[in-house]
């Protein structure tokens, strides 16, 4: 089964990190995506923001430096994680990401 996603947007929520038991660097921010798509002739706006999670040292390092506004590419997958208040969020776990500005 295919679970993969590319989507580019900006960064609306700074980068935070954090060290789980076993050693390994969790990452998290959003992005915003705002897009004029085609959808059976008509021009549809779309607009999503996202959560995004990154995994280990070369990831944070790619990403530390991220502010809100930058313009990036994320590729990965789709994955459910909860809310501190437990409601169900759909988060993208970056396989790559570049800054495109």
């Amino acid at each position: 089964m295919l679970n993969q996603l590319v989507i580019t947007g900006q960064v609306c929520k700074s980068p935070k990190f954090s060290t789980s038991p076993a050693g390994v660097v969790h990452g998290q921010f959003s992005i915003e995506h705002r897009s004029q798509q085609q959808e059976d002739g008509f021009n549809r706006n779309a607009y999503v923001r996202i959560h995004v999670v990154t995994c280990g040292e070369q990831q944070q390092q790619l990403t530390k430096h991220f502010i809100v506004g930058d313009e990036v590419k994320v590729s990965g997958f789709l994955n459910r994680h909860e809310s501190k208040n437990g409601q169900a969020i759909i988060a993208i776990h970056a396989q790559q990401i570049e800054r495109l500005n």
